[in-house]
């Protein structure tokens, strides 16, 4: 398995022979290892990476001396991968190749509190006769003798984003190690500058 942590940049387009591709730019790594784990030392075979520098004076001490005890500079991210094969003690965005399928995960765009017809996709309320200020309610949320109070986890409106995504089979158009960028084709979760996590396809690709 692979991984790699990186940043969204924004998309573009490249031409792929007489075809124009749409393309998610990730700024993707150096990754460097922080820490190996093992079945007999956790229980579990993992790698935690971190990613994205950060100046000591803003780390606590517990955790720089996490980061001195692996012989790396502090990192803004720190995440794990599970079953990671990793050589050496860097991973840099020429760990994947163009065509290769993989996953990925990000934190999507916060949109506030938003109605049930843009969070859930609600059709709405009649536009015309005689409906009056009834356009984009909900509708019926419950009934009043049975059951006598609103089902939990019924769809209504509310906090809408900022939910972790994981984008299935997503296609490496190009990668640019010299320059740290990976091009993922079509868009991927998440605002420019989040973190994503791109990791080989769980599924086995298309």
């Amino acid at each position: 398995m692979k991984g790699i942590l990186g940043t969204k940049v924004g998309m573009t387009q490249v031409w792929k022979g007489d075809k124009v591709v749409p393309v998610t730019v990730v700024l993707a790594g150096p990754c460097p290892v922080v820490q190996r784990k093992t079945v007999d030392t956790d229980g579990y075979n993992a790698v935690q990476v971190g990613f994205f520098p950060k100046k000591e004076t803003r780390v606590n001490k517990p955790l720089l001396g996490h980061f001195k005890k692996a012989g790396v500079g502090p990192t803004r991210f720190l995440r794990e991968f599970r079953d990671l094969s990793v050589d050496g003690d860097t991973i840099t965005a020429d760990v994947f190749e163009a065509g290769e399928i993989i996953d990925v995960t990000g934190t999507t765009k916060g949109r506030g509190t938003m109605g049930v017809i843009r969070r859930w996709g609600f059709a709405g309320g009649p536009a015309t006769h005689g409906a009056k200020k009834w356009h984009r309610r909900p509708g019926s949320i419950g009934q009043r003798k049975t059951p006598g109070r609103v089902y939990k986890g019924k769809r209504m409106a509310g906090h809408y984003g900022v939910e972790r995504v994981t984008i299935s089979n997503l296609e490496i158009v190009e990668v640019r190690p010299e320059e740290n960028l990976i091009l993922v084709k079509g868009g991927i979760p998440g605002p420019n500058g989040g973190l994503v996590i791109l990791r080989s396809a769980a599924k086995g690709g298309k």
